[in-house]
This record gives structure tokens, C-alpha cells and sequence, in this order.
């Protein structure tokens, strides 16, 4: 049996039923009838002499000659979309924190676009797992605390520097000159980082006991937002308020200490090469190198 005899919609059919579980599903993703994905099953598996799928009332299963046949399936359809999406133009997408997006790209983002008007960029918010087909992500800006996907490349990783931070008046009038005050002040955190008074204590290499947490807000603006209200002492990365500091809406009396955890940027392995995406990356990372050097 020659390679030819194999039809690639019929492949292109069984991959999706297997991926999908489902006749119909995978009919709708390719646009034709539940019949015709049904024929072109059958058709493959004429040919091949295998069962590769076990129908059943719920949907489908492959079984393990079908699993294996849909495996490599899958990665050759990807390679194939990956080397058309090298050369198709199209906007990049960069996904990170909706914190880092406010506090740290946002006020950067125009020197990118002024040197690179070209290239045409979208946003996706989140901190955690990335699936770079799903969401189509291009780039994203992740924590070592988050596990990246097998396949992606990673570059330029910088510790993130970590301290508190309050306004001026709540300062005042705490009267804080050293870590041996912090008893006494109303410490915050972000519940996207509950640890992270842990972590800065660890960092100091003082045992401060157990710290008494007062607040915890959902997201690093709205901590950051209370800390510049006065509400307290919140413990954050020095990335999200060097403006602050430098506006003099917040001070950091304890000054910023390289903290356990490290920023990475992830890209998605089927755009790396493309011209765009190596000058987003290249601009991320310099930005990250001396914000948090």
C-alpha cells in the first residue's frame, strides 16, 4: 500500500473525530456533514485494514492504533499551520497580568509602537497556564511559579524584585525605621500572591514570626490602589509601582529585595522566527532587564 492511496481529507477527518470525540463535532470544525466525516472514517480505515475509532452512544474513542495514527496526525496539521502562519501577516497577541498591563506595559508600550509601527499587537489578560493554539497567544510574560507548556521557547528570565510600599501620610504616621515596625502596621496582600510577606521575610533572611494579614484584595491594582489610599502596607513587585515611586504616591521605607521568583517570556514555537515577534520579544526583554536590574 503506497502513501498516495491515503486521502488527506480523510485523514484531515479522522484527526479532528479522535481530537474532538465526536462525529459532529468535528464536522462542524471542518465545515462539511456528519456524513461525510463518517464516510471518510470508514474510508481510512478501509484502507489502512485497522479499526482506528469505537463508536459508541456517547461519541467516539480511538483505539490504540487510532490514538497513535491521531498523534502524529495532530502534530503534522500543526506543523503545517505553523509554517503557513510564519509567512501569512497578522496581528501578535501577548498575553500577560492585567496588573503588569496597567503598571508596567501600558506606560511603555508607545516607544515600542513609535520604533515599530508595523507591527500590530492585541492583549490577552492572565497569569496563569498558557495554551498557545487555544487562546492564540504569540508571546506571553509568565512567573517561574507557572509550568510552560512542553513546546514553548522561553527567553530572557529576570528576578522580580519584591518590597512594601505605602503612601507618605500612612508612613508618617507609623513611624516605621525598620522591619522590627512591622507588627504594627497594616499589612495587604494580593490574593494572586497570598505568600508574599512570607517570601520578602524569607528574602530579608529576618524571622519576623507570624505577620498578621489585615487585607487581601483580588488583584496587585487594587492593593496598589489601597496602598496609595492609605489603607496600609502592601507588599509588591517593584515592576508595578516605579512610577509611583517615582511620582511620590508611594515609598518603599524598606527599600526592594531580589525576591524567589523569576519573570519569563514565553513564545509560541510556530511564530519565533517571524520578524515581528522577534522585535516584540527583543523590546520585552530589554524593558524586563532594566526595570528589574
Amino acid at each position: 500500500m503506497g502513501l498516495e492511496r491515503l486521502s488527506l481529507n480523510a485523514l484531515r477527518a479522522f484527526e479532528a473525530t479522535a481530537r474532538l470525540r465526536s462525529f459532529s463535532a468535528a464536522a462542524q470544525e471542518l465545515s462539511v456533514t456528519h456524513g461525510a466525516v463518517s464516510r471518510h472514517v470508514r474510508m481510512l480505515e478501509d484502507t489502512l485494514g485497522l479499526p482506528l475509532l469505537k463508536r459508541n452512544a456517547h461519541g467516539t474513542e480511538t483505539t490504540a492504533e487510532g490514538q497513535r495514527l491521531a498523534e502524529g496526525l495532530s502534530r503534522g496539521f500543526q506543523l503545517i499551520q505553523a509554517s503557513v502562519e510564519q509567512l501569512k501577516p497578522g496581528p501578535l497577541t501577548l498575553s500577560c497580568s492585567e496588573s503588569i498591563m496597567m503598571y508596567w506595559l501600558l506606560p511603555r508600550l508607545s516607544r515600542f509602537q513609535e520604533a515599530n509601527p508595523d507591527v500590530e499587537l492585541r492583549f490577552n489578560m492572565g497569569y496563569g497556564p498558557v495554551d498557545f493554539a487555544r487562546d492564540n497567544i504569540s508571546v506571553a510574560i509568565r512567573l517561574s511559579t507557572i509550568e510552560p507548556p512542553k513546546d514553548v521557547i522561553r527567553t530572557s528570565a529576570v528576578t522580580e524584585w519584591i518590597g512594601p510600599v505605602c503612601s507618605p501620610a500612612y508612613l508618617q504616621s507609623l513611624r516605621l525605621t525598620s522591619t522590627a515596625d512591622l507588627p504594627r502596621a497594616r499589612l495587604m496582600v494580593s490574593r494572586t500572591r497570598p505568600q508574599a510577606w512570607d517570601d520578602w521575610s524569607h528574602c530579608c533572611g529576618t524571622d519576623l514570626g507570624a505577620l498578621h494579614i489585615a487585607e487581601a484584595f483580588n488583584h496587585f491594582y487594587l492593593l496598589i490602589q489601597a496602598a496609595k489610599c492609605g489603607l496600609g502596607m502592601a507588599n509588591v513587585p517593584r515592576m508595578l509601582v516605579h512610577d509611583d515611586l517615582n511620582s511620590g504616591t508611594l515609598v518603599a521605607p524598606l527599600g526592594f529585595l531580589a525576591g524567589p521568583n523569576k519573570l519569563s517570556i514565553w513564545v509560541a514555537p510556530h511564530l519565533n522566527r517571524r520578524s515581528d515577534t522577534v522585535r516584540l520579544v527583543d523590546w520585552l526583554a530589554q524593558e524586563l532587564r532594566t526595570s528589574e536590574r
